[in-house]
């Protein structure tokens, strides 16, 4: 369980196991990052997948973790830890396909909004609850995800939406039966490997380099406001609140 790394060829795939709903914590974030930068670092991985086991690919940070803490060391951890991860998917040096099944929400749509190619399955949704938890993030994310518009209904209300509604926006490649994702994933992984492994890298480089969105600084610039709402109470109530079941 955590996060680990195997290998399909020349296709790393790392995967989340953070039962019950892989909320990861603090150091979750971190080991996730470190997984992700390591195996884009490894000269013979040509393609990582990011898959996760369980009920769901990622519920976001543990805000249990957040909730019992009185001096905001976790609070800072994971936001850097968020960041960290976040970051390395984005800037990996080989292409990412994220593989997402079942919940996708607030971390997650980070890990997957900086992802290069997702498949997904028919059961997966995609949402970012921060606004219910008196913080703010990922809309960074979820804004290469779907239109302007539809980002700020969804942040505001923190609805939901599917993985056939990405798939119309065009985020989303493939939407496959939960039991081929794995498959369907590896597929596409499949394909990127076969290429010249200098092109790819070269061109991950190049489209990162063109991409009008400044991620990493939009997304800390968000962050800010997190801390802004635990200062002035919401945040500390919001978390309350969840660990209570009172949502």
């Amino acid at each position: 369980m955590g996060i680990t790394t195997t290998r399909d060829g020349a296709i790393a795939l790392v995967t989340i196991d953070h039962p019950p709903v892989n909320a990861l914590p603090v150091r979750g974030w971190f080991d996730l990052a470190r997984a992700v930068r390591e195996a884009g670092e490894d000269q013979s991985v040509h393609v990582v997948v990011l898959r996760a086991e369980g009920r769901g690919f990622c519920a976001g940070v543990d805000i249990k973790e957040l909730a019992d803490d009185p001096d905001h060391t976790a609070l800072v951890g994971v936001n850097r830890g968020c960041a960290a991860a976040f970051g390395a998917v984005y800037d990996c040096a080989v292409p990412v396909v994220a593989a997402v099944h079942g919940f996708c929400l607030g971390g997650g749509v980070g890990l997957v909004g900086s992802a290069d190619v997702i498949i997904a399955s028919d059961d997966a949704t995609f949402g970012l609850p921060e606004v219910d938890r008196g913080a703010l993030g990922a809309a960074t994310h979820l804004a290469r995800l779907v239109p302007q518009h539809l980002l700020r209904a969804l942040y505001f209300t923190a609805r939901t939406v599917g993985a056939q509604e990405l798939h119309r926006h065009g985020s989303v490649l493939d939407v496959v039966t939960r039991d081929e994702l794995d498959k369907a994933a590896l597929a596409v992984a499949g394909e990127v490997a076969a290429k010249d492994a200098r092109v790819i890298r070269a061109a991950k480089e190049a489209l990162n380099g063109i991409d009008p969105q400044p991620v990493r600084r939009s997304y800390r610039f968000e962050q800010g406001f997190t801390y802004e709402m635990t200062l002035l109470g919401a945040g500390g109530e919001a978390r309350q609140r969840f660990v209570q079941g009172d949502r």
